[in-house]
């Protein structure tokens, strides 16, 4: 059975156990916003601190809605946007949905070039996005995306009405039209770095971004003094969900357009914040701090993804009354498996979780067999919050296994109690601050500069990010090449400044396999994990 029967099997049997149905997400704003209108919804961005609700939330999108359908866009159209968490991204986002559009949520660090290839592919009609985020600029970039042929109009935030581009008030309408679209019509187009030099399309249906917001309850708990603080980008699928998750469940939110620490304590203090996620690095931010005057007595758990929390952060947590779990997930499935905050440590801080509910995992070994309990191998896994498949159709098949299951790419093993450990990566990606790299698109750059004659990009070791992005080069003859050269080079290119390598070696030549492939855990073990 081809990738697509598959797929068709698996949306039948979500259908006929309950997962799926003709419910979209225009009517899980709608009925949200009715049953939990005045819940408030809290954003800073920028230093401003700014609350709204559901139903507030819902009436401006409609308005923006009519004026995106004023500007034509209708069913099947992408519209693309570029925002932090804040108010008007979750207006923008909303507002995308209720038109019957595609929603293409883009990461607020990517450059003109990450971005030129998504609108290009994705054959966005409409980009929304900021006139700056801090130092960066985002009005240059206006006249470079007016050659990519089906972007018809851009809509700045924080600007006001200039030449090649809409201001957001403009953006405005007030003869919204609801649209009857399909749940199984794609909803949010989301991109991903894997292991190619450009991002992958990951389409998600109506039905699959509400499986997922049916199991987000299940990773904290508590009741209802459940407030949590969300630092994740709008731009990840992880910010996506948990954007629509207020609006589509009234959960108490508080969201943080860019991580920072003291701001991140005063919001958990004031707000009373029980639960946030993030990575490592951000766990590690909030204990630094320390809990001077009580400011995080109300936080009692803490969210972990994309790396392992030390011993010695757990332990520091624990202290603080904080407990600390993992979960797993990627883009084409968002929360696989997932820990609980009430679980033994052990479970908490060395596993990544069961299974959620719906989610299955298997563990496979080179020829596709199952592998027994507790030995390393591919995980492979299914759910109704999986992708419908990629943008590029061609990268389907090799995207599942011959019955149709998920290769996630990383590898892992169960236990006796059902639990996952994901061991290491198959993936050649760089997990920088849980910001994945694509160590491909990093190479291209690389590559490019011309003092390199051939250049690899791995992964090396950091305290703090978990990862930073190290290139490993041989020279042209006669050629020097030192890191300031290297970071201006990908100054210029217009990729994210998280992609810049922050180590350099140079190497006369390259160590490969008798197939021609480099060594990477060879140049990372030699060059980057010293003692």
């Amino acid at each position: 059975m081809s990738a697509a029967g598959h797929h068709t099997a698996l949306r039948d049997r979500w259908y006929r156990e309950g997962w799926y149905s003709q419910r979209t997400l225009i009517d899980a704003l709608e009925s949200g916003a009715a049953a939990h209108g005045a819940t408030p919804v809290v954003f800073v961005a920028e230093g401003r601190e700014t609350t709204s609700t559901p139903a507030e939330i819902l009436r401006r999108a409609q308005e923006v809605a009519a004026g995106l359908q004023r500007l034509g866009v209708g069913a099947g159209d992408a519209v693309a946007v570029q925002l932090t968490n804040r108010l008007e991204c979750a207006v923008a986002y909303a507002a995308v949905l209720l038109c019957g559009a595609t929603l293409v949520p883009i990461i607020h660090i990517y450059g003109p070039n990450e971005v030129g290839f998504i609108l290009t592919e994705s054959r966005a009609k409409v980009l929304i996005m900021p006139a700056g985020f801090r130092s960066a600029s985002y009005l240059d970039r206006v006249g470079e995306f007016s050659a990519i042929p089906t972007l018809q109009h851009v809509v700045v935030v924080d600007a006001e009405p200039g030449e090649g581009y809409l201001s957001w008030p403009q953006l405005t309408g007030d003869q919204y039209r609801r649209p009857s679209p399909s749940a199984d019509d794609v909803a949010v187009l989301i991109y991903t770095s894997g292991t190619t030099s450009a991002p992958k399309g990951v389409q998600h249906s109506h039905n699959s971004v509400l499986a997922e917001q049916q199991t987000l309850p299940d990773l904290v708990t508590g009741g209802d003094d459940v407030v949590q603080l969300v630092t994740f980008p709008p731009g990840h699928i992880a910010g996506v969900g948990t954007l629509l998750r207020p609006l589509v469940s009234g959960s108490r939110s508080v969201f943080l357009d860019g991580w920072d620490p003291a701001t991140a304590v005063d919001l958990i203090h004031r707000h009373r914040v029980t639960a946030t996620a993030g990575t490592p690095f951000h766990l590690e931010g909030l204990l630094d701090l320390g809990d001077t005057g009580g400011k995080l007595s109300t936080l009692r758990e803490f969210l972990v993804g994309a790396a392992t929390v030390t011993e010695e952060q757990g332990r520091r947590a624990a202290a603080a009354g904080i407990n600390t779990y993992r979960c797993y997930g990627s883009t084409e499935q968002p929360t696989i498996t997932a820990a609980r905050s009430d679980d033994a440590a052990p479970a908490r801080m060395g596993t990544d979780g069961e299974p959620m509910r719906g989610a299955a995992v298997r563990i496979i070994g080179p020829d596709g067999s199952e592998l027994p309990i507790g030995a390393d191998g591919e995980v492979v896994t299914q759910g109704p919050d999986q992708f419908t498949g990629y943008r590029d159709p061609a990268l389907n098949e090799g995207a599942f296994t011959a019955d149709g299951w998920f290769r996630t790419g990383d590898l892992g093993h169960l236990d006796t109690d059902g639990r996952l450990t994901i061991t290491d990566r198959i993936k050649d990606v760089i997990i920088r601050a849980g910001e994945t790299i694509s160590s491909g698109q990093v190479e291209d750059v690389l590559n490019a500069h011309p003092a390199v004659a051939e250049g690899a990009a791995v992964a090396a070791p950091h305290p703090r990010y978990g990862d930073v992005v190290a290139a490993v080069v041989v020279l042209k003859p006669g050629a020097a090449l030192d890191l300031d050269g290297l970071r201006d080079h990908f100054a210029a290119s217009g990729l994210a400044r998280q992609k810049t390598p922050e180590r350099l070696a140079i190497v006369e030549a390259l160590p490969r396999t008798s197939m021609g492939k480099v060594r990477k855990a060879e140049l990372r073990k030699e060059h980057f994990e010293h003692p």
